[in-house]
């Protein structure tokens, strides 16, 4: 049985509800997510401060990974659940990107062509994850360059490997699902 099958098989107020739900969420989230960007303060981050918050962020990243993907094969609507956590899982990415721009432009000015604000350094993130790349900031340092490379080589692998993994999860909780169901 599929997610479109089982949300008819629900009545109008649960469908709605939890249609709602899975909207709700991950926007929540990511409002959240976007108001802690831009209020927490990290100006005053030391170098190994900067270094500590962006390895948490990669295993945050890669445990909010993990998570979603067990939730969407223990889900019972797994293709909703995975559109979920897309909407969920890519602005994670990039505002953690975005930190990782707005730090690096912290601790070294000369880093882009030109200072960054967060706004900035989010902006710069955008243009780089849909390739749009407009020129008018750029990273001009060799650090700055290596960084990013890396989310450049991140970006390809979250829309490449990240987009499959969801979907090969909402299959593999279909698939238990409808093994459960049938036994």
């Amino acid at each position: 049985m599929s997610d479109p099958r089982q949300l008819q098989d629900l009545d109008r107020r649960q469908r709605r509800r939890l249609l709602s739900l899975a909207l709700l969420r991950p926007l929540a989230t990511v409002l959240l997510l976007t108001v802690a960007y831009f209020v927490l303060p990290m100006s005053q981050l030391s170098s190994v401060g900067a270094v500590l918050l962006l390895g948490g962020g990669l295993v945050f990243v890669t445990v909010l990974c993990v998570w979603q993907v067990w939730r969407i094969v223990h889900s019972p609507t797994p293709a909703l659940r995975s559109a979920e956590a897309l909407v969920v899982t890519v602005p994670v990415y990039l505002l953690g990107s975005a930190t990782t721009i707005f730090l690096l432009a912290q601790m070294d000015p000369t880093a882009f062509s030109e200072p960054l604000t967060r706004m900035d350094a989010l902006y710069f993130t955008l243009t780089v994850f849909a390739t749009v790349g407009f020129g008018d900031i750029a990273a001009v340092e060799q650090a700055a360059r290596a960084v990013v490379t890396m989310m450049i080589v991140g970006n390809l692998v979250m829309l490449a490997v990240g987009v499959k993994l969801l979907t090969v999860a909402a299959k593999w909780g279909e698939a238990r699902r409808e093994s459960a169901e049938s036994d």
